[in-house]
Order: C-alpha cells, then sequence, then structure tokens
C-alpha cells in the first residue's frame, strides 16, 4: 500500500469531490465538499457545485446504447473510456474554477453513468444473477486527475443478492433524520425513488425504493416531440390538458405499481417504452402528452405512498430534490395529490435539489475508504451490509 493512501486513510476530515450523471444524461454534476467523520457521525460543508454539459452526440450513443435493440458492445467499450475522460474534465473545472490543485483534493467519488441496470434475479448459462453496468470507468478518472477515485458502488450490493440501488436512502438517513418529524425525501431524476424517515429512525428503520419515472418520460417525449431536452419551467406542461385515454393507459404500466423492494430505469421508460407510447396515441396534441406524462408521474409517486408507505408511516413532509423539483408543474401535481403534507424542494445546510446526488458519492466514497458498509439491506433486499465501491489509485 503506497503512502498516498495510508495517508488518506488516516484521515478523519477529507476534501471530496463527487460525481454523478444521471439517466437524463444532460450534465455532469460535480460537488466540491469537506466530508468529516464517517457514517452516522458523518458533516459535510458544500464548497462548490457546477453542471458540466455532456456533448449532445455523446448523450445520444448513451441512449442508444442503453436499449438491447440498439446497443453495440464496440460503441459501450468506446464509451467508457469517453465518460470517464468527461469526468475528468468536470472535476479539472470545480478545480480551476476555485483555484486549487489535485494534490489539495483528497478523494472522488464517482457514480459512472448507468447502462444498464437489471435488478430482477434471472437465470443465464445456469446462474441467476441480478446485474448492473455504469461506465466512466474510475480508473480513468483517477489518473487523468491524479486523484484517488472510488467508484463501480452499485454491485458490491447485486453480489449479494441487492437491487443495486437505490443507494441515496443511506444519504438520506444520516443527513435528514428528524427528531419530531416523519419525513419523505423524493429525489426526482431520470427515475423517482423515495425514503422514509420516521422520526428518530434507526438505520434498520429507513426503507425506499423507485417509484417508477421521474423526468425520463417527460424529457424523452419533449425530445421527440419538440426536440428539446426538458420541459423548461413546464411551458409545454402547462399548455396542456390531461388526456384522459393516454392517462389511463399509463396506468396500466406495471414498473410504477409493484410491491417494493423494487429498482427500475431505462430499460423499462427509455426509448422503446416512450416510441410505443407515441405511435399509439400520435393524434393527441402534443402539449397534452406533457402534461398528462407529468400528471402520470406525480401521479405514480403518490400511488406508491398509498399503497407502500401510509399503512406503517404517514409522512408529515415530503422534501424533494432533483431535476423534476425544477418543474413548477410537477410541483404542483404533487401538492394536489399529497394533500395535508408539506411539500417542499431540499435546501438545507448547502445541499439543494441540484447537488445532492453528486453529495452522495462523495460521501460514499469517504464510506468505502473509511471501511463502512454503506447499502441498506431493507432498502436493495440484499443479504448482508457489504463495503460499497473499487478504489483506483492515481
Amino acid at each position: 500500500m503506497n503512502k498516498k493512501l495510508i495517508n488518506l486513510l488516516r484521515k478523519n476530515k477529507r476534501t471530496v469531490i463527487g460525481l454523478l450523471s444521471g439517466t437524463s444524461v444532460d450534465a455532469i454534476d460535480a460537488v466540491l465538499l469537506q466530508v468529516s467523520g464517517s457514517g452516522a457521525a458523518t458533516k459535510v460543508k458544500v464548497k462548490d457545485y457546477i453542471e458540466y454539459q455532456v456533448p449532445q452526440k455523446i448523450r445520444l450513443e448513451i441512449f442508444k446504447n442503453s436499449d438491447k435493440n440498439t446497443a453495440r458492445i464496440e460503441d459501450i467499450s468506446r464509451l467508457n473510456v469517453i465518460m470517464g475522460a468527461l469526468f475528468a474534465d468536470a472535476v479539472l473545472k470545480i478545480l480551476a474554477r476555485n483555484k486549487i490543485s489535485g494534490e489539495n483534493v483528497d478523494l472522488i467519488g464517482s457514480h459512472g453513468q448507468t447502462i444498464h441496470h437489471l435488478p430482477e434475479k434471472n437465470s443465464y448459462c445456469g446462474f441467476r444473477v441480478k446485474s448492473t453496468l455504469q461506465i466512466g470507468d474510475p480508473s480513468i478518472i483517477a489518473n487523468l486527475t491524479g486523484i484517488t477515485t472510488v467508484g463501480d458502488f452499485r454491485i458490491a450490493d447485486c453480489a449479494v443478492d441487492g437491487d443495486g440501488a437505490p443507494l441515496v436512502p443511506f444519504l438520506d438517513h444520516i443527513l435528514f433524520t428528524h427528531k419530531s418529524k416523519n419525513r419523505a425525501l423524493l429525489n426526482i431524476g431520470g427515475i423517482s425513488n423515495i425514503t422514509i424517515l420516521k422520526k428518530n429512525a434507526a438505520k434498520r428503520d429507513v426503507f425506499a425504493f423507485d417509484t417508477g419515472p421521474g423526468n425520463m418520460i417527460i424529457d424523452g417525449l419533449m425530445y421527440h416531440l419538440f426536440k428539446k431536452k426538458f420541459d423548461k419551467n413546464s411551458a409545454a406542461g402547462k399548455k396542456g390538458n390531461v388526456n384522459a385515454e393516454l392517462f389511463n393507459y399509463l396506468l396500466k404500466d406495471k414498473g410504477y405499481s409493484m410491491a417494493p423492494p423494487k429498482s427500475t430505469g431505462r430499460e423499462h421508460y427509455g426509448m422503446e417504452f416512450q416510441k410505443k407510447l407515441l405511435k399509439k396515441f400520435n393524434r393527441v396534441n402534443k402539449v397534452d402528452i406533457i402534461r398528462t406524462v407529468t400528471e402520470f408521474t406525480a401521479y405514480s409517486i403518490w400511488y406508491n405512498y398509498q399503497n407502500f408507505i401510509k399503512s406503517e408511516c404517514r409522512i408529515d413532509e415530503l422534501i424533494v430534490s432533483g431535476g423534476g423539483a425544477e418543474n413548477p408543474l410537477l410541483m404542483n401535481c404533487l401538492t394536489n395529490y399529497f394533500k395535508g403534507v408539506k411539500v417542499t424542494r431540499l435546501k438545507e445546510g448547502g445541499i439543494t435539489t441540484r447537488n445532492k446526488e453528486a453529495i452522495l458519492f462523495a460521501v460514499l466514497a469517504n464510506e468505502c475508504v473509511s471501511g463502512n458498509p454503506a447499502n441498506m439491506n431493507r432498502v436493495t433486499g440484499s443479504t448482508k451490509d457489504v463495503i460499497l465501491g473499487k478504489i483506483c489509485q492515481a
């Protein structure tokens, strides 16, 4: 073990950069923060946050290679290297903006870019496996930045029969558990996931799961219909009306209505799902389509609360983060469904709707080098606690 790594392991306070590219692939989120302690004693201090744009050509290639009908192994191999280099560029940009050198950063935690996620245990060549694949190899990030990098967080959980997702409940538990309120932390990225935190919750009390679509269907259809990445300020959705036939069609989807534990991704709500929907409802007004899928996204979250959460925990607050928190129509829909519950956007201690998930992977990197398990059995369905992530040295 080299001296640099030994010194890193001995530290109780670390400067860490967290990196994330989500299912929307619109940008790489990079957050610079100080992490002190570990486990339940973790404290974070956010110093800066940037969004580093992913080139549109690469974004579309990732979408193509996340679809089993259009993926090519040669492209995935190349994208693994390219995304690693783009993550490294995001690191170098946030360092330059803060006028600090890589030598002053202890650690990078990178989620990578999910290409495929298969949480259901299926038979393959005589084996029964769950699997997940993230590209943007952490060894590339480490060697292009000179900073020890931890990545590939999900697969260890899959090794012990977990789904490898969601991971954000670990952060939710250590940072947002309240003494007197039952809270739900809702992250609306490409997929929506929810964490339930009873007041004074212990780790074993926390439960969480993917509720179904987040921005994925809305963003995908905005691109198909308007050639825009997302519905900025709900400009399209606000002009439309809910189409009953389309809404009833979406209600039949099994992805959101299954009982937890569960996780999902582009394999279910991606291009194939979107094209099928457009083909069937090609005569529906474009803005009505966006309005309807926005309504359905909010409904699917509420459905999961009503059917799988409320009997165990009636929440006082719903705290929303992720890109969906910036969609006014979606937030209004949530407020309408969650009557009697305070619905707010996340803004607490420097953690915001935009930077939360990048903070998660900085914290998970800190847990990895601290030697602490960070998966949550009740959340992922895993059979035991495991240390998440692989350490790549520069």
